[in-house]
């Protein structure tokens, strides 16, 4: 989680929305990446994203069977569904998305044919949360 949160520190240096995310496989790391939606102008250049499309490289293959991936915020509805096509295995996360809660709201509907794992971690020093308002503050 730890690199997860550099990317963020990265993006959030890069005047993006502070958000990372890195995908590894049996405890190596495969991905990073953080949000590039401001630079790329890409509004799908979400974090997850990223380290999904360089995770499914590196290994080959667009399924990314036995894979985790460890994010600095709650992925939302676009991710999550890209989650779910990917195969991901468990996904952690530092801070909630308060706005659309999606991985915990979609993984627990019925009819999937792939379940994801997901745990909210709290981690002395990855304040996630703090990151997020600071670069929001600083836009208002």
């Amino acid at each position: 989680m730890q690199m997860a949160y550099e990317e963020a520190l990265a993006a959030f240096h890069a005047d993006e929305v502070p958000v990372g995310a890195v995908v590894v496989k049996e405890g190596e790391l495969i991905a990073r990446a953080s949000n590039l939606t401001v630079k790329t102008k890409d509004p799908t250049a979400h974090a997850e994203l990223l380290a999904i499309r360089k995770a499914a490289q590196v290994l080959g293959n667009e399924r990314l069977v036995g894979c985790e991936l460890l994010s600095t915020l709650e992925p939302c509805t676009m991710c999550t569904g890209a989650l779910l096509f990917a195969r991901i295995r468990k996904v952690y996360f530092l801070a909630d998305e308060l706005r659309q809660p999606a991985l915990r709201q979609v993984v627990q509907l019925q009819g999937h044919n792939h379940t994801i794992e997901w745990e909210k971690l709290s981690l002395p020093g990855l304040d996630s949360s703090a990151l997020l308002r600071r670069y929001f503050a600083s836009k208002r």
